[in-house]
């Protein structure tokens, strides 16, 4: 795979454990004397929401119905649809007690488009899927008052290890397998595209 398609920041494989992609979103320590003491942002995920033209401001539009300001570079009207673009990014945090954090931000609407075309083939560079071979850690199961259930581990382009739920066919085929194909989506940072994030979606075979 591509250098470029997957850059993060060491922190990540902290903030996200083997139990799924994301942990402890929006938690970290309750002890009061606990501080983050060290973040990081990672683009996370972007959307296409239709909305209208509010007041004009200078150079300047609202968009509504949440008064977002944005750059009028398309000399719209009030009341004029638009599409928007909107962005979130996950704030991931380290606590002084060695604990992690990840919080998701409010979308924020950051560009606006004239149709949905246009929006759509915006975001799809943004946000791309990929097919790739990745570690697999290992396979396991678990059985509780007669539930069995499979698991596998792979480590991610990123680095960290995640772990997904699989089937008794799946789970037999990667008891002897070092690699697996898997789909990734690359949510890329709209500022600085270099800058990505892989999430897991699904296995390739």
């Amino acid at each position: 795979m591509k250098k470029r398609l997957i850059i993060v920041i060491a922190i990540i494989a902290a903030a996200l454990a083997l139990n799924g992609c994301v942990a402890d979103i929006n938690q970290a320590s309750s002890s009061q004397n606990t501080s983050i003491v060290e973040t990081n942002s990672l683009p996370w995920d972007y959307r296409i929401v239709e909305a209208s033209v509010g007041d004009l401001i200078g150079s300047d539009m609202t968009i509504v119905p949440d008064n977002e300001l944005l750059p009028n570079d398309e000399n719209y009207a009030t009341g004029d649809k638009v599409w928007t673009l909107q962005y979130m990014e996950a704030i991931m945090g380290t606590t002084s007690k060695g604990s992690n954090s990840v919080t998701l931000t409010e979308w924020k609407t950051i560009k606006s488009f004239k149709n949905k075309k246009d929006a759509d083939a915006d975001l799809a560079e943004l946000k791309v899927n990929v097919t790739t071979e990745v570690d697999l850690v290992g396979a396991y199961r678990t059985d509780y008052k007669g539930n069995t259930r499979y698991f596998g581990i792979i480590t991610l382009p990123s680095g960290h290890d995640i772990k997904q739920p699989i089937d008794a066919k799946r789970y037999k085929s990667f008891k002897s397998a070092k690699t697996v194909k898997v789909k990734l989506e690359e949510v890329h940072d709209y500022t600085n595209y270099e800058k990505a994030f892989a999430k897991f979606r699904g296995w390739a075979s």
